[in-house]
């Protein structure tokens, strides 16, 4: 297997009501690039957020103390709180840092949140994509999340659409022979890192295409990530 990741460059600030997908094949065109049966394309939810109009206004004089209102709205459980961080579980059913609300890569003065359902959005830009080029591929919406036992960051899937979301190997074997039991792969949270690589936080790269898996096809969405209460050992 030969992988290559591209980003996807020239995608201006985007507003509420923009044309995503429109946004999209222009990158691809000014890069030489069509799509093509089995392509994955990486979108982070920021521009998905801001097109749909996930954005709050921080109200007042006080931004910080908007922000934290917000967060908390966001929030259906606070899990911890550490000063101002915040661990939540959102209505998504994702737990990150303060909600998923951020205000890195927003205008002064608002605040970005998830959005609504971004297994919808995901599914909604890879249809239009599939219309457009006439290929078969596959999106996935991505978010930077932390990880609880291990330090930094990691780009994880929070929607998709014409993807399973895990590779489960249970009942197949090692390459000792030996049965594998409890795996299973989160082949999704895997495409969104690598896709990372190449978009970066400070470079305004919202997308990538990453070309030459074959995982496009499935019908997975990013709730199939989210470990059930009777499975977490940590609660």
């Amino acid at each position: 297997m030969t992988l290559t990741i591209h980003p996807l460059l020239g995608i201006p600030e985007v507003s509420e009501g923009d044309d995503l997908p429109r946004l999209l094949l222009s990158s691809l065109d000014s890069a030489g690039l069509a799509l093509v049966d089995g392509d994955v394309v990486v979108i982070t939810h920021k521009i998905i957020s801001k097109a749909e109009g996930a954005v709050m206004p921080l109200a007042g004089d006080d931004e910080d103390a908007a922000y934290r209102r917000i967060v908390l709205d966001e929030s259906v459980e606070v899990l911890r709180r550490r000063g101002d961080l915040v661990i939540a579980r959102t209505r998504h059913g994702f737990i990150c840092a303060n909600a998923g609300v951020d205000r890195s890569n927003a205008a002064a003065g608002v605040a970005v949140l998830l959005p609504r359902d971004p297994d919808r959005s995901a599914h909604g830009i890879r249809r239009a994509l599939e219309v457009a080029s006439g290929s078969s591929i596959a999106v996935i919406v991505s978010d930077t999340f932390g990880r609880p036992w291990r330090r930094g960051l990691v780009d994880v899937a929070i929607g998709l659409s014409g993807v399973d979301a895990l590779l489960d190997l249970k009942g197949t074997t090692d390459a000792s022979g030996r049965e594998l039991a409890v795996t299973e792969i989160a082949v999704v949270d895997e495409i969104a890192a690598a896709a990372d690589l190449v978009m970066g936080k400070a470079d305004a790269v919202p997308a990538a295409l990453i070309r030459g898996l074959d995982v496009a096809g499935g019908e997975g969405r990013a709730t199939d990530l989210v470990r059930p209460p009777h499975e977490d050992f940590f609660r």
